[in-house]
């Protein structure tokens, strides 16, 4: 069984925990755009295993930008 290097796994770890610490936000912006970033970097992480990173990216920015809108409604009490 072939283990992955350390690098692979703690970089991406690191990157999520950064951007999670201090990417919340107050306004439907911040917090749309912490949701885009943290979805850029999960995305990226996920990508890079299959050699897709750059579409991951994308597609993970995509899926966070919306949760972190939907989060802001949530928040603000337009949404159940």
């Amino acid at each position: 069984m072939s283990s992955l290097p350390l690098r692979v796994l703690v970089l991406p770890t690191l990157v999520v925990a950064a951007v999670t610490i201090c990417g919340c936000g107050t306004t439907t912006g911040t917090r749309t755009a912490s949701g885009s970033l943290m979805g850029a970097a999960a995305g990226a992480a996920i990508g890079s295993l299959t050699a897709e990173a750059g579409a991951g990216a994308l597609l993970g920015a995509g899926v966070g930008a919306l949760g972190g809108y939907l989060y802001d409604q949530h928040l603000k009490g337009h949404l159940d």
